[in-house]
């Protein structure tokens, strides 16, 4: 007989795993190897966001949006190459998401009332500040509060084998290297990808390979190793979240919202190199690619305003990362660039924002309000936040055999976050807001619905 129900290997997003089959009556052990992952996870470092298609908060706001919607703004920004079992149920998933974090774990969710590039409609959730620190500690104690629900911190899962019975034998190190065995009937790999381990990220993700990595530093590529060895099929391992928005000096993000809000971003030269709001994942590479890799944010006292509510923006400010100035002159001599160049380049972008021209010189169509002085520049550097490949999975986050061209799964394994494939397609220009923690909470979520139905009916995972 097994010692749990399940295992779960990660307290990020797994975290929901652990809470929903506990819910569903089944016993957890959660194995974590990061002592401090309360803040040092790829969870507790996002910024909250989970999209939630046709949510009440959504009907209350009057907004009109369905999965379907949603499926086809990722079609759009990934151009049909979205994993289509992954897309689909977490787009069918992530209204029922984002109330069950509201309703059973007791998180103060609501709508995000910001323009995210791609998304057609107002259609992602969070909590105050925004930021997925609040999110992870809601959700780490929720898991601690329950009973059926045992935390191992630290201990990393090492070795993974089938045993006798069908279900899975783990091998769990603690930190001074002691080691224990422990059975159970299934396990959800949510170690996360494998952005801190520079040699899988200079294979599959060269263009990004040498700009700052902004994750978790045990995000290693647990999950592909352990389910590799077993025969489990990996795919889309060139996918990844890049961010251009990295404050050189506060090594915290200043958030897209400032772009969207009518910023500009600029190179180390002063000049524009692109449209800013088709999306900052891909906007890291573009970043990566100009003069010192190097560039600057420009916003004005409106954006600095209505930004204050991100606590990393907020983060940014304490830092004292914001130059500011109160002429475009005075703001190119403190960044260091050419103040005519400078000047055309907002010049360009305020002209689409007064309806004088549809479009700027770089392809903007959209700039919610020219910038007025007082002026302020953020240095930003681009960034790798975390990988978007990772273990094939089907619609109930089993990971797949390899060597089944029908896709047939590894028994009552499954993945999660960036442990598996997720929902951008290939690069980075399909990343989407949210599309980080929905697959990582949500894919964890089913995983456990799975696992706990089938137990139900005193069956071992097919």
């Amino acid at each position: 007989m097994a010692d749990v129900d399940l295992l779960v290997a990660g307290a990020g997003g797994g975290l929901a795993g652990a809470l929903r089959a506990a819910q569903a009556g089944c016993d957890v052990v959660v194995a974590e190897a990061n002592p401090h992952y309360r803040r040092g996870n790829n969870t507790a470092m996002s910024t909250a966001m989970i999209p939630g298609p046709g949510s009440r908060w959504q009907r209350a706001a009057g907004i009109e949006d369905s999965p379907e919607r949603f499926l086809a703004d990722v079609a759009a920004k990934t151009h049909g190459e979205a994993d289509p079992a992954v897309a689909g149920t977490l787009a069918r998933l992530g209204a029922e998401l984002v109330e069950w974090l509201a309703d059973r774990v007791g998180l103060p969710i609501e709508l995000a009332d910001v323009d995210y590039p791609g998304h057609s409609v107002h259609r992602v959730h969070t909590v105050p500040g925004r930021h997925g620190s609040a999110l992870l500690r809601g959700l780490a104690d929720a898991a601690e509060a329950d009973p059926r629900i045992d935390l191992l911190v630290p201990a990393r899962l090492v070795g993974l084998e089938r045993s006798t019975d069908g279900g899975w034998r783990a091998r769990l190190r603690r930190p001074d290297g002691d080691e224990e065995d422990l059975t159970a009937r299934g396990v959800l790999l949510a170690t996360s990808g494998y952005g801190a381990e520079a040699d899988l990220v200079a294979t599959h993700l060269p263009e990004i390979a040498d700009a700052a990595y902004h994750g978790s530093e045990y995000a290693t590529g647990d999950a592909l190793r352990l389910a590799g060895a077993l025969g489990g099929a990996a795919s889309t391992l060139d996918a990844y979240q890049g961010h251009a928005g990295l404050s050189a000096a506060a090594r915290t993000l200043v958030t897209w919202t400032t772009v969207m809000a009518g910023a500009v971003v600029v190179d180390a030269d002063g000049r524009r190199f692109g449209d800013e709001t088709v999306g900052y994942s891909e906007y890291a590479a573009m970043l990566a690619a100009r003069p010192g890799a190097r560039g600057w944010v420009v916003l004005d006292a409106r954006i600095d305003a209505a930004t204050q509510g991100f606590l990393d923006y907020r983060d940014v400010v304490a830092a004292g990362a914001l130059r500011w100035a109160d002429t475009l002159e005075e703001l190119a001599a403190r960044i260091g660039v050419d103040p005519a160049v400078l000047g055309a380049e907002l010049a360009d972008a305020a002209a689409v924002a007064r309806g004088e021209t549809v479009v700027d010189r770089v392809g903007r169509r959209r700039v919610a309000a020219a910038l007025e002085p007082p002026f302020a520049a953020v240095e930003i550097v681009p960034a790798l936040f975390h990988t978007q490949g990772g273990l094939a999975v089907d619609e109930h986050a089993r990971v797949l055999d390899a060597a089944n061209p029908a896709g047939r799964p590894l028994g009552g394994l499954f993945a999660s976050g960036g442990a598996a494939v997720g929902m951008s397609g290939h690069g980075a220009a399909g990343y989407l807001a949210g599309n980080g923690l929905l697959p990582a909470l949500g894919l964890a979520y089913r995983a456990a619905e799975h696992l706990s139905s089938v137990l139900s009916e005193k069956e071992i995972p097919a």
